[in-house]
C-alpha cells in the first residue's frame, strides 16, 4: 500500500470487531476502533445495567483490545440518533402490531450512515465492521455486489441489504474466508481479552427478550386485554396484549384446544390476535416496502432470486415483481412459514445479495 488508507473499525467490544480491527493493521491500513454508545443502559431495565451490547464494560473491553494491538480508540455518542431511529420505530412497530428487526435498522441508520459520516468528517477513508459478508467490485458494471459469507453459518448479509453503492465503496469486511474458531485462535494468539467472549444472542437494548417490558418502560404504553379469534372471526379467548405475541407463535397463548394452534394474524387496530392451524400460516405471495435494491438500478421486470423472509431461514426460489408507489411482490415457489409484518424479505442470487425489503 503506497500511502496508508486509515480505517476506522466500529468495535462492540465482542471478539469478530476486534479481529476485525487486528486484521485490518497486519494488513497495512492506519486503523482507529470506535464504540458507539447506543443508548443510557438505564433503559435495559433492573438487573441488566451492565449486560446488554454497547456496556460500560463493552466500551472497556474494546479500548483494552486497541491498547493491546497499539491503535487509538474513540467512542462516539449516538444515543439520541439511536432513540429516535431505532428503539422509537422499534416500538412503535411492535404496537401497530408488526415484527421488527431492529438490527437492520440500526444497520441502515447508524452503523452504515452515522458511523460513515463521522468517519468522513475525520478523515478516514473506509469504515469497518466485524461482520460475516464480502464486499467485490464488478469491474463490467462499474458496481460494488454484497457476497454472501464462506461460512454459511454464520452468514449476516440479511441484516445489510439496505447498503447502497456509496456504502459499499466505503466499507471494508475483512473476516470474509474466516470461520469463527479461526477468529477466537487469532484473538487468543495475541492475547485480546475478549477471545473466548460469548456471541450476543438479544437485541442489545433488550437483553431479557421481554420486549413488552421494554416498550412500556420506553414509552409508557400498557398493553390492553383482548380477543383471541378464530379465521373466521369468532371469540375463542381473551389474550394479554397485541404486543405479547408473534406470527407463528404456539407456545404461551394461555388457551388450549386439544390441538395443535398458531398465532396466524394480529390486528392492533381492533386489539385482536388470531389463532388458526399451521397450514394457516404458509404464504406464497407478500408484498414489501422500503425496498433497497444493492445495485441502485430500479426493478423494471420480474426477476428469479433465492429469498428468505427470516434471518435463520434457509432461502426458497421466488420472483420478485415491481409494483405502484416503490412496493415489491415477492412470489414463492413453494409456501413459506409465518412471514411476518414488519421482518426482512432479503433476497439472492445464488452468493450475492440482491436487496430486501419489509414484509407489510
Amino acid at each position: 500500500m503506497s500511502a496508508k488508507k486509515r480505517v476506522l473499525v466500529g468495535m462492540s467490544g465482542g471478539v469478530d470487531s476486534s479481529a476485525a480491527a487486528l486484521l485490518l493493521k497486519e494488513q497495512g491500513y492506519e486503523v482507529c476502533g470506535c464504540t458507539l454508545r447506543m443508548y443510557d443502559n438505564s433503559v435495559l431495565g433492573e438487573g441488566f445495567a451492565e449486560g446488554g451490547c454497547c456496556s460500560l464494560s463493552d466500551v472497556e473491553d474494546a479500548k483494552s483490545v486497541c491498547r493491546k494491538i497499539g491503535i487509538d480508540h474513540i467512542t462516539l455518542n449516538m444515543t439520541d440518533d439511536f432513540g429516535r431511529l431505532v428503539m422509537k420505530p422499534f416500538a412503535e412497530s411492535y404496537i401497530r402490531g408488526e415484527t421488527p428487526n431492529p438490527c437492520i435498522e440500526c444497520n441502515r441508520h447508524i452503523k452504515f450512515d452515522l458511523m460513515l459520516r463521522r468517519a468522513e468528517l475525520l478523515d478516514f477513508d473506509y469504515i469497518a465492521t466485524g461482520h460475516y459478508a464480502r464486499r467485490e467490485y464488478d469491474e463490467a458494471s462499474g458496481k460494488y455486489r454484497l457476497m454472501r459469507s464462506s461460512d454459511m453459518s454464520k452468514d449476516q448479509t440479511y441484516v445489510l441489504y439496505s447498503l447502497t453503492q456509496y456504502q459499499l465503496a466505503h466499507t471494508l469486511f475483512p473476516l470474509f474466508g474466516m470461520s469463527k474458531q479461526e477468529i477466537r485462535s487469532l484473538a487468543e494468539k495475541y492475547g485480546l481479552v475478549n477471545s473466548h467472549k460469548p456471541d450476543s444472542q438479544d437485541i442489545c437494548f433488550v437483553p431479557d427478550g421481554d420486549y413488552a417490558s421494554f416498550i412500556e418502560r420506553y414509552t409508557g404504553y400498557k398493553p390492553e386485554k383482548g380477543d383471541f379469534v378464530s379465521t373466521s372471526g369468532e371469540k375463542i379467548g381473551t389474550h394479554s396484549g397485541v404486543i405479547n405475541y408473534t406470527i407463528g407463535q404456539r407456545r404461551g397463548l394461555g388457551v388450549t384446544f386439544g390441538k395443535p394452534v398458531f398465532v396466524t394474524g394480529k390486528d392492533a387496530g381492533n386489539n385482536t390476535v388470531t389463532l388458526g392451524e399451521a397450514q394457516e400460516l404458509m404464504k406464497t405471495e407478500l408484498f414489501l416496502r422500503n425496498v433497497n435494491l444493492i445495485s441502485g438500478e430500479p426493478l423494471t421486470s420480474p426477476v428469479k432470486v433465492t429469498a428468505k423472509t427470516r434471518y435463520t431461514a434457509k432461502e426458497q426460489e421466488a420472483v420478485i415483481f415491481p409494483e405502484e408507489k416503490g412496493i415489491m411482490r415477492a412470489e414463492f415457489s413453494s409456501p413459506v412459514r409465518a412471514p411476518a409484518p414488519g421482518q426482512a424479505c432479503v433476497f439472492y442470487s445464488g452468493s450475492e445479495v440482491l436487496g430486501g425489503g419489509e414484509i407489510i
